[in-house]
Order: C-alpha cells, then structure tokens, then sequence
C-alpha cells in the first residue's frame, strides 16, 4: 500500500491507500475524527473514495467533510464556501486555528453577518459567499412569482452589498447575479430558481480553475532556495479552493521545488498567524511565522527573495489594495531591491477606478486593536485608527499574476489586454 500521510491540528490523522489494480482509493482516519458540530473528537472512521482522490467528501459526525488531496506528498486545501444539499457552508474563520467549525448560512442576514464579522473573508471567498447568499436570499423571502423573484434577487444583492466595501469581488458576484437573472428566459418559477442557483455554482467552480491557473503561472517564479514572503493570507481560505498568493506556492511545492516562506502574523486579526501559517504547514512547505514589525529585519539579512501577497481590489492603473501592511512590506522590497508579485483573479480587478486613491478603504472596530481575541491590551478611552486595507502603488509591484499569466508594467496596457482576452474566450 502507499500511503499518503497528513497530521490536521485538530487531530485528524488520515491515510490515503491507493488499489494499484483498479486505481480505486480509500481514505483511514487513523486516530480520530472532529464533529464538525460541536467541535469533539470521535472515533476512528473509514471512507472509501472514488478512483481520484483531488476531490473528495466523507460523512463526519453526520455532516460532509470536503477537502482537496494532492498526491505526491502536497497535503490538504479546505474549502471555506460550499454548496450542499441546497444548503450554504462555510468554515467559520474566526475560530481557526485552533477550532475548526462550520454554518450553514440559512437567510440574507447570516451571509450579510458572516462576510462583515470576518467569518468568510478573502475577495475571492466573498464573491462566492455574495453569489450563493442571493440564492439564500430569495429563497428566504419565499418568492410566488417570477416577478416577486426578480425583486427578491435585486433587494438581496443590495442588502449583501453593504457588508464590507472594499473587496471587489462582492460588488462582482452580486452584479453577475443581477446580470444572469434579469436576462434569464425561465417562464416558471422553479426553473429560475434552479437557474440561479447554478449561476452561483458556475461563479464558484470558475473561481476553482482560476486560482489553479494562477498557481500554474506564480510557480515558474520560485526557484530553488528561495525565500518568499506573504501577508495577510491569500489561500484556500479566501477563495473557493486553492487560493492566490498560496497557489503559487503549493503548486511550486507540487513541483518538488525547495524553498521557505516567511509569514507576516497580519495585525490587528492574524490572518497571517492564524490561517496562512496552518495553511502551509498542512500543505508541509516550510514556513516561519514573524511578527510584521520584523519583516525589514528578515530582508536585510537576506532571507527574502521575493514577496507574493492576494488583493481586494486593484485599479485600471495597477494599484492594488490589500490588507492594510502591503503597503509597507511593499516599500520595504523596493528598498532592498527584492520583487513584489501579487496574485489575484482579473474579477479581482475593478476598471471603473483609474487609480488606488479612488479605492474605498474600509474602517473597522476600534476594539479589534485594543481587545484582540478578547483581551484588553490599551488604556480604556484612547484614540484608534484602524483601517483594513491600504493601497500599494504599481510603481512597488513587479508583476500581477493572474489566470491569464502574469501582467507586468506598464499595467494599464497589460491589465486591459488581458481583460480583452477574458471577454473573448469566457473566462
């Protein structure tokens, strides 16, 4: 038998046993097994799977457990959005890593929470969330004619809309939603409504194959020896499966390239620390948690051979907004002469802004600096100034990699061209 082993922090630990004869596999939860519910652990389960293992779901104290395996010693990519059973299912990321929990998402109300509070973050995973939230929407509000439905998908898209304002990917997804459904010829309700809801399937499997082709084209970038740094986290946690940024690295660690990566923690809220640093340990490329305020340092005694991070939004000009701290990672590699490259989807993109200073910058709770996770860490009553996001200007950045390769400078011809390349070939 070979056996493909990963540990999961939660205790899973599972084996992928492959039938040399008929290609079938079958996955062995080795000591224990996670309730998705309630968050205890169980007792040893087996799965058999199907003859590919890159896909695939097993019953778990008595909810689905999906996650993607990659053979050749490349561990697991979960999926933070999923559609199942005509139910919406996210991974609350709030409580990773150190519980791993999911939702469903039953009204408008609960998309609109999970996307403002941080449950489902990451533009990509957002749009994903937005799309399927406006078939939870409309189903909610119990539509009884094609009209009254109609009405339903526009006042849904408008209410998700205000959730966060930054990301673009959720004004993208909501607008596509609106697009297909005051276009869409069904004459009977249940047809439309079955319509739309494939169109938030297609708007999330499209992410799938984009975020792949992103890792194909980041890859070739990483060379043997490396040192990469990332911040924020740009995974399969922020998007459909796979992710930006990481992409690029899992699939350079797919390809049996030798390198390590640096992962800023990501104040106020850790993304860094919480998620892309178990993201990679579970994928087991090599990587070391540092604080922001050391990423200076870390260049300095060459250690960092080229930055990858994800967007929220990037202009017709280049500029990229991001989780605020790109910007000064980004200052910091040009002054020790070391390449930025972002990763991010074209729906990433948002050409109705010609540069970054027309990006809205999202402001958020004062106490998410001054009670992190709960504890108090400044005096009651002083001044604070917290915004998510801040933008990095094209002149800093290298290159954008995206689903149609990677666009370089000057970015307002190589972002137009490939946008012209995604409208004539779908995608």
């Amino acid at each position: 038998m070979n056996w493909i082993v990963a540990d999961w922090p939660w205790g899973i630990d599972f084996a992928v046993e492959k039938n040399r004869e008929n290609g079938d596999t079958a996955l062995f939860y080795r000591k224990s097994c996670f309730n998705r519910k309630n968050g205890d652990m169980g007792r040893l389960r087996q799965a058999r799977l199907p003859s590919s293992i890159r896909s695939w779901g097993a019953g778990i104290g008595g909810s689905s457990f999906s996650m993607t395996v990659f053979t050749k010693g490349v561990a697991v990519s979960v999926e933070p959005v999923r559609w199942i059973n005509n139910k919406l299912v996210i991974i609350d990321q709030t409580l990773l890593p150190a519980l791993y929990k999911e939702m469903e998402l039953n009204t408008a109300a609960d998309v609109w929470e999970a996307i403002k509070v941080l449950r489902v973050r990451g533009a990509p995973a957002i749009g994903v969330c937005a799309a399927f939230g406006v078939v939870v929407g409309v189903r909610e509000k119990a539509p009884q004619t094609i009209e009254e439905a109609h009405r339903a998908v526009n006042e849904t898209a408008a209410f998700l809309a205000t959730s966060r304002p930054t990301a673009v990917n959720l004004f993208w997804a909501l607008d596509r939603m609106k697009a297909f459904a005051a276009a869409c010829d069904a004459s009977r309700l249940p047809a439309f409504l079955q319509a739309i809801e494939a169109e938030a399937v297609d708007i999330c499997e499209e992410d799938k194959r984009r975020c792949r082709a992103i890792g194909e084209h980041g890859a070739a970038l990483i060379q043997n020896g490396y040192g990469v740094l990332t911040h924020c986290n740009a995974g399969a946690l922020a998007t459909a499966a796979y992710g930006t940024a990481l992409a690029v690295m899992f699939r350079a660690h797919e390809l049996g390239k030798r390198f390590a990566v640096f992962a800023d923690e990501t104040r106020p809220l850790l993304q860094g620390a919480r998620l892309t640093a178990w993201e990679l340990q579970q994928a087991g490329i090599d990587v070391t948690l540092i604080c922001d305020n050391m990423a200076a340092q870390v260049m300095r005694e060459g250690r960092i051979q080229m930055v990858v991070v994800g967007a929220d939004r990037i202009a017709a000009n280049g500029d990229v907004a991001n989780k605020i701290g790109t910007y000064g990672v980004a200052t910091l590699a040009k002054a020790h002469g070391i390449p930025f490259y972002v990763a991010a989807p074209l729906s990433t993109f948002d050409l109705t802004l010609e540069s970054g200073a027309e990006i809205p910058i999202e402001l958020r709770d004062s106490e998410e600096v001054t009670h992190g996770f709960g504890k108090q860490t400044a005096p009651d009553g002083v001044k604070v100034y917290n915004p998510a996001f801040d933008v990095t200007p094209a002149e800093h950045i290298a290159g954008i990699i995206t689903e149609q390769g990677i666009l370089r400078r000057p970015f307002e011809e190589s972002i137009e061209s490939a946008m012209d390349r995604s409208n004539t070939t779908g995608g």
